[in-house]
């Protein structure tokens, strides 16, 4: 497959000339990703319009496949699809942030403790891989792959508390502040992005020992402090304001 590479730095899949045609789902499920991680890395501005029409150009598709993608995002929190305006990014003011992120923490905190009582050696194993994998990307600065482990690692502590229902409830929130999530590894001139690194090993080392009051603190630290570079690298803007000044 043939790829290029935008100002963004995120590579956009181009149509082979020739080979063995994907599947409608597999398909669905390219387009899907490759517009996910498009949205979350900052490409559009908070409360900007999606560009259809680039888009479609970019990935070399139609606008029916574009816009079914579209409808999972919006489902998942990142865009509000507007009648008869297209699409725009979701736009969180200060106040959407702390609440989010501090729910967020809630929910990651008890998952870690559920977890400690249940998680498998395999699973911890599991874990520790991606550990590595992400500290890897960290070393040689590509957050894209950086991020997309660390995801992981935090999907598969929850799915370790084998609570369906916590699950759930996770998954309906993850999407909203994803996007944010990726970025507040920027904030401070990407100190954040050195300190989370650190406290991830703390995550690790707790969950070796199945210390589930420990990990539940730590998961909860880690999401709140993560709160805190998010509101500072969205520059402390009251609520409302930088959907204003995306507008402007």
């Amino acid at each position: 497959m043939k790829s290029t590479i935008p100002e963004s730095g995120v590579p956009i899949a181009k149509p082979a000339d020739s080979g063995p045609e994907r599947s409608e789902p597999s398909l669905h499920g390219e387009i899907l990703s490759r517009l996910r991680d498009y949205v979350v890395e900052g490409n559009i501005p908070d409360g900007g319009r999606v560009p259809e029409r680039q888009l479609c150009e970019m990935f070399g598709i139609s606008r029916t496949p574009l816009r079914e993608a579209l409808k999972v995002l919006a489902a998942e929190g990142l865009i509000d699809l507007l009648p008869n305006r297209g699409a725009r990014v979701r736009q969180l003011g200060k106040r959407d942030l702390e609440e989010l992120f501090d729910v967020m923490g809630g929910l990651e905190s008890l998952a870690g403790r559920l977890a400690c009582e249940t998680i498998t050696d395999e699973e911890i194993a599991e874990i520790e891989r991606l550990h590595y994998e992400m500290y890897g990307h960290y070393l040689h600065r590509n957050m894209h792959n950086y991020f997309q482990a660390n995801q992981r690692i935090h999907e598969r502590i929850v799915a370790a508390s084998r609570n369906e229902t916590l699950r759930t409830i996770y998954a309906n929130l993850a999407g909203r502040i994803r996007r944010v999530r990726y970025s507040a590894n920027f904030a401070r001139e990407r100190q954040r992005w050195t300190e989370a690194m650190r406290e991830h090993e703390g995550i690790l080392d707790a969950l070796r020992r199945r210390a589930g009051s420990e990990l539940a603190d730590i998961l909860f630290q880690h999401l709140r402090n993560k709160r805190t570079a998010a509101v500072e690298h969205l520059g402390g803007m009251p609520e409302g304001a930088i959907a204003e000044a995306t507008e402007g």
